[in-house]
């Protein structure tokens, strides 16, 4: 089995590429089967390489994704070239081609960005955390001026996602009229919809064209890595760059 993966459906430029991998296809075991890409999780380091290997070959990436370790934070830096240890931030960008900017999740939301020229690129990593700080925002900034798109790639759903009253209340202190994104389900906990509460915070900053926002990684065990329903797994990446 090949590994498999979810094209970024937007509208973007030609020489845009965008894609969300599944984890299918690899050579991880256990609670990582298969297509794991995540090398801080616990998964051995030698099927992590060979799925990393497997990952530029089968979408003929120009180069190594620019990983980074996320924090759930808001640091947003430029992607570069440079071999080393990866940087602590939650989102990178680039007007290079042969770039590839990536962001690992497994039930957090990934973002993709491109401007409708096609010579900027970023992706971020937006869990509840990074979402309520403002990493969305943070990224657009970094961008500069700009005719945006947005495309959500696979998180948790919003019938799987519970949340207590501090999430809740962090996203009403930031975005003021949200309740919509939440459903209570009894008196100290909500059902929170990760991809409206991203779709609210991008409108804040200009970003309408927003694309995606159809999966859910806890309800798809067979597809998505989700720690909220397992606790011990792997990790998806979702890329983007310029050809």
């Amino acid at each position: 089995m090949s590994p498999a993966w979810i094209e970024a459906d937007w509208p973007a430029p030609p020489g845009v590429r965008a894609v969300s991998t599944l984890r299918t296809g690899g050579a991880s075991q256990g609670v990582y089967a298969s297509f794991n890409l995540g090398s801080h999780v616990g998964d051995a380091p030698e099927n992590v390489a060979v799925n990393r290997r497997l990952l530029r070959q089968s979408l003929g990436l120009p180069a190594e994704p620019f990983w980074l370790n996320q924090v759930h934070g808001k640091a947003v830096i430029p992607a570069q070239r440079e071999a080393g240890l990866p940087p602590d931030a939650d989102a990178s960008f680039s007007d290079e081609a042969g770039v590839v900017c990536a962001v690992m999740t497994a039930d957090c939301l990934p973002l993709l960005f491109c401007d409708r020229a096609g010579t900027r690129v970023a992706a971020a990593h937006a869990g509840w955390r990074g979402l309520a700080l403002g990493v969305l925002e943070a990224t657009v900034e970094a961008l500069g001026d700009g005719d945006w798109l947005a495309w959500l790639g696979p998180a948790i759903g919003p019938q799987a996602f519970e949340v207590g009253p501090p999430v809740r209340q962090a996203f009403l202190e930031k975005l003021g009229d949200c309740e919509n994104a939440f459903r209570q389900t009894d008196e100290n906990h909500w059902l929170a919809d990760l991809y409206a509460l991203a779709r609210l915070s991008l409108a804040r900053v200009g970003v309408n064209e927003v694309y995606g926002g159809e999966h859910c990684t806890h309800g798809d065990a067979g597809r998505f890595f989700s720690y909220r329903r397992d606790g011990q797994t792997g990790r998806m990446a979702t890329l983007v760059w310029r050809e």
